[in-house]
């Protein structure tokens, strides 16, 4: 359930009446039940929030949270409003990506033609001017981005993945239409992206923080966290910095075409990231992209026709590969049900910690695993 979904639905009549805003369910009863259980919010939850109070009992100073994303303490206006999480090019011709390094999470995976994307998610995105540049959804990556209750932006899709954009997704999206399936929710028109001249298309879509954000309302999204949201991962306490047994001061995720890695560096406590054969940096920026964790996620892949499009199975769970601080632990990946986020956990069955800060994951075939280097 959205917070304020009072206020919410009387925006929304609003500029429904103005003819300026979509939405996927417009059933009334259904905005009715909605807006009947906004009213019977308990008392304790209101105070809970004007307190900084959250479910563990941490009391934090006023105007202060949780990041899910970094579990750092940041202003409740980023900790509290829902990231994007937006479809990134990462062929050798689309690089360097702009924005990217603002991205306190990041996904990637393989697709069609043994190339990757990527799936920053982005929790701090203010003042942005340039992201990108923004390629097309596949399902799974829908799924990934539900673990975060994020907002998805992409440009374009594959067929696969036009069912669950327009049932299930937050999505804002490039195109009104897809060839053979019809109609898409979640196009915020032409003014959401734009196009560069520096590079042919389709890689030189991009966006920005301001033409998101107006998407957003356009297309009558919550900008809140639902309510149930608890967060993604189990992260260490402010004084508390998490190793594991294993030493891992170099990893290679085994991916053929841009032929990954990740090197620690011990003075700074972080894994540098490169790519075709060099340091991966920000086009805004210059700076290499750095993280505090990184996660090797193994997943049942196989191909779904011979064009090459794949299918992930982003929820059935498996072996995953842990890395902080120079050092990993082998492990497992599990979700309670298709809308939860993934957990990891030991051997003995307890939930995975790892440090406050950005993460990195990389889904690897399950019948690739013997390809990850680590050293």
């Amino acid at each position: 359930m959205r917070k304020r979904l009072m206020i919410l639905a009387a925006v929304f009549a609003a500029a429904a009446m103005l003819g300026g805003c979509q939405k996927k369910t417009p059933e009334t009863e259904a905005q009715t039940q909605a807006v009947t259980e906004a009213q019977t919010e308990s008392e304790t939850e209101t105070v809970a929030e004007e307190t900084g109070t959250f479910d563990s009992g941490e009391v934090l100073p006023e105007g202060k949270v949780r990041s899910y994303l970094t579990g750092k303490i940041v202003d409740e206006e980023i900790g509290r409003t829902r990231p994007y999480a937006i479809m990134l090019n990462n062929i050798y011709g689309a690089v360097p990506q702009a924005g990217i390094e603002r991205a306190d999470v990041v996904y990637e995976a393989p697709v069609e033609g043994s190339i990757t994307r990527l799936m920053g998610i982005f929790e701090d995105y203010e003042g942005l001017e340039k992201i990108g540049s923004v390629r097309s959804c596949r399902e799974y990556y829908v799924h990934f981005a539900k673990e975060f209750d994020a907002l998805y932006v992409h440009y374009g899709q594959a067929i696969y993945a036009c069912e669950i954009l327009n049932s299930d997704i937050d999505n804002i999206s490039g195109l009104s239409s897809q060839e053979g399936f019809g109609k898409l929710y979640g196009y915020a028109g032409e003014n959401c992206f734009y196009r560069t001249s520096d590079r042919p298309a389709p890689h030189n879509c991009y966006t920005s923080a301001d033409r998101l954000i107006s998407a957003t309302q356009n297309l009558c999204y919550s900008r809140e966290y639902d309510d149930e949201y608890e967060g993604h991962y189990q992260f260490a306490e402010d004084d508390e910095t998490v190793t594991y047994t294993d030493s891992a001061t170099h990893m290679e995720p085994g991916y053929e075409t841009n032929q990954p890695w990740f090197d620690y560096s011990e003075d700074e406590g972080v894994y540098y990231r490169y790519q075709y054969g060099d340091a991966q940096i920000d086009q805004l920026t210059g700076d290499q992209l750095k993280y505090d964790n990184v996660i090797f996620q193994l997943c049942e892949c196989y191909p779904l026709d011979d064009h090459g499009y794949l299918a992930i199975e982003a929820e059935k769970g498996g072996t995953a590969y842990v890395f902080t601080k120079g050092t990993y632990e082998k492990c497992t990946w599990s979700k309670d049900d298709m809308e939860s986020p993934a957990r990891y956990f030991d051997s003995q069955g307890n939930e995975i910690t790892i440090n406050q800060g950005k993460t990195w994951v990389c889904i690897v075939y399950d019948t690739k695993e013997d390809q990850i280097v680590i050293e």
